[in-house]
């Protein structure tokens, strides 16, 4: 408690540190800097801001044709930190009625951020005034904690003629080192008000960086877009989009809760992801907010919670001045570029946003599907003749197939296979489609020949289709052992894979079944003296044994060394010895009367005791009793191709599906090397 005229027992300062917080410390780059001070030239009504990078003299000259200010209003307002501009001057302009972006009263420390020396002119009701602020006296001045008084000097009107020049010099190059490309990017990005025409024809704001106006076409994130959706009006002129495909309208832009709120800007969509990537200005893969006609808020779009892939494509600058009136408390930080997130008014654009980008998510699914599956069918014909002759009630769902393949985001050295995809996406819907219509025939009450036959027709093609498809994969695979001069590679590569593809054999084992409990039991059980009776040659010989089981036949196929000569009573006693071994397994399975086959691949031709060769067709009469053959390593795979092509020649001269499917590979030149591992793994079941 104190007496009158006692002296306060308590007092609270403030101590001119704060200043190292407020501005000098608070500002991280150039961009936000040069905001600050286009935003004082919009409040001071002017209707030119010229920007200049003089990197001879290593300064920034930032000029205006605004009001000026009078040596009192310099003291009054730019020199006092905390100015409440809107508190003593009101919430708009005297002349041009703008809405005040000046607020705090702390943005002009920006500058301090990023220039050792700040030389300020101003004119005036004739008033000619210059003042220099160096940031080291200041700091000196604030660590004394005593007030700063900026030098005076002489006024240079070669500088000034009207308005306001603030002169950047000594920078502090990590603060200031910004390309003119990227500020004139970041400032189309952070004001709406660039390019004003007021209501009074003398009303207009620009803004020029080195003698060239800024506009939409500095906006990056314009030139991308192939969808936008505005709010209340259309507004964003068509030749700042040449990439735009369509643009909707939300006529409702009030805030539910409030319908004094109202929400304008846009937000919209790439063509890709990648187009909305870090430049040199930053990443456009955001929706920034504005108030006033400047940013308040540099991303809500990572706030909203909104994790479909639309967001992955999206842009937008949305204004909502309603987050910066004088009836309500400030919510913006210190720096101009972030909400206090708890905000009422925050948290209600939010949820307004987060229900806006849900329902253009929807129409954005449906709509790229539609173009992507349009563009795929003047890309390849064929896929338009193929949706054209399907039933009509089965169109639409061809169509959304071709738009899901055609949105797919693949890499860019990668986009050869989306050719693929559209073939196995073709092999697909055409088994989906068989299916269905045998569902739709289950259902009926009788079925007569009208209804069946189109039903086998069908299915016929399609297996045709999908088994073509197969063939050229394999095709791929024969090719690869055709240039094999190297014995042991051949060795090698034969061992590797012709178990598992025993089609290279015979063309009709397209489905084998290996069986590793019968072929244990095959060797296990094999007489006593089968092993004796082979000699220590014979043994050395053989690379390997296997079973496989394919439509009911039993197939047991030995692989011989390349090198080796082979004797024909040699084959017969060891073909004699395996049938009679997996007779006795069949038989104690169950079966009755198996079926047997026996193949030797051998690499040299079959000889009798005095190293004759025998001729091929008394070969095969002498194991043809018991159903076996030999194969050689190069006339299979030499067999095994002419098969197959032989098949493609021919099938290439009918069957719908193929047609499609070929039409498809000959427009790009693609090669059956180049199919991703997905869709050959899915193609070798």
């Amino acid at each position: 408690m104190t007496t009158k005229d006692a002296k306060p027992k308590y007092t609270m300062r403030l101590d001119m540190r704060v200043l190292q917080h407020l501005g000098i410390r608070l500002y991280s780059n150039v961009a936000a800097v040069i905001s600050e001070l286009v935003a004082n030239s919009w409040d001071a009504e002017a209707t030119q801001v010229e920007i200049k990078f003089d990197a001879e003299n290593d300064r920034v000259v930032i000029t205006d044709n605004g009001n000026g200010m009078t040596e009192l209003q310099i003291n009054q307002r730019f020199l006092t930190v905390g100015y409440e501009k809107r508190k003593a001057e009101g919430g708009k302009s005297p002349r041009f009625n703008r809405d005040f972006m000046g607020r705090k009263g702390i943005g002009k420390l920006s500058v301090l951020s990023i220039a050792e020396v700040v030389d300020v002119y101003s004119c005036c009701d004739g008033q000619k005034n210059a003042l220099q602020i160096r940031v080291d006296d200041l700091e000196k001045a604030i660590t004394d904690n005593v007030d700063y008084n900026p030098k005076e000097m002489p006024f240079d009107q070669s500088i000034c003629k009207t308005g306001t020049t603030l002169v950047l010099s000594k920078l502090v190059k990590k603060r200031s080192a910004i390309t003119v490309a990227a500020l004139r990017k970041r400032l189309a990005r952070r004001f709406s008000i660039i390019g004003h025409q007021g209501a009074q024809s003398v009303d207009t704001f620009n803004v020029s960086i080195n003698n060239k106006a800024v506009d939409h076409n500095d906006r990056d994130d314009l030139r991308a877009l192939e969808y936008v959706w505005e709010f209340g009006n259309a507004a964003i002129p068509n030749n700042a989009m040449p990439h735009l495909h369509e643009r909707f309208l939300i006529a409702d832009n009030k805030i539910r809760s409030h319908a004094s709120w109202m929400v304008k800007g846009w937000f919209g969509t790439a063509r890709k992801p990648a187009e909305l990537d870090q430049d040199d200005a930053g990443s456009m893969k955001n929706i920034v907010v504005l108030a006033r006609g400047r940013l308040i808020q540099e991303s809500i779009l990572d706030k909203l919670g909104f994790n479909r892939i639309f967001g992955s494509y999206v842009t937008g600058l949305i204004e909502a001045d309603f987050l910066d009136t004088e009836d309500q408390d400030d919510i913006a930080t210190s720096d101009r570029q972030r909400l206090i997130e708890d905000d009422p008014r925050v948290k209600a654009l939010q949820e307004f946003m987060r229900e806006a980008l849900l329902t253009a998510s929807d129409t954005w699914s449906t709509k790229r599907r539609t173009k992507k599956a349009t563009d795929s069918k003047i890309e390849y014909p064929v896929l338009k003749n193929w949706v054209d002759e399907l039933p009509e009630g089965q169109r639409a769902a061809a169509n959304s197939m071709l738009g899901l393949i055609g949105e797919l985001q693949l890499e860019a050295d990668r986009e050869d296979d989306r050719k693929n995809l559209y073939r196995s996406g073709v092999l697909a819907f055409e088994r989906l489609r068989l299916k269905e219509a045998a569902h739709n025939l289950e259902r009926l009450e009788s079925l007569d020949a009208a209804q069946l036959l189109p039903l086998l027709v069908a299915q016929d093609h399609y297996e045709s289709a999908l088994y073509a498809d197969i063939v050229r994969t394999r095709i791929e695979a024969i090719k690869q052992f055709q240039h094999l001069t190297d014995i042991k590679a051949k060795e090698t590569v034969l061992q590797k894979h012709l178990f598992d593809n025993l089609w290279l054999l015979d063309a009709g084992w397209e489905r084998v079944e290996s069986s590793k409990a019968i072929e244990q039991r095959l060797q296990r059980d094999f007489p006593k003296d089968f092993a004796e009776a082979l000699t220590k040659e014979e043994k050395l010989g053989r690379i390997d044994i296997k079973y496989r089981k394919s439509s009911g036949v039993h197939i047991i196929v030995e692989l011989k060394k390349y090198e080796r000569p082979v004797k024909i009573d040699e084959l017969e006693i060891q073909g004699r010895k395996y049938k009679d071994a997996m007779h006795k397994l069949a038989m104690q399975d169950g079966e009755t009367n198996p079926r047997i086959e026996l193949v030797f691949v051998l690499g040299q031709p079959v000889k009798v005791d005095n190293n004759a060769s025998l001729p091929a067709d008394y070969v095969d009469k002498s194991l043809a009793l018991m159903n076996g053959r030999v194969a050689f390593y190069d006339e299979l795979i030499k067999s095994a191709l002419a098969q197959y092509e032989d098949f493609l020649t021919a099938n290439d001269k009918s069957d719908r599906i193929e047609k499609v499917l070929n039409g498809i590979s000959d427009i790009s030149g693609l090669s059956t090397s180049s199919t991703p591992a997905a869709i050959t793994r899915h193609k070798s079941k």
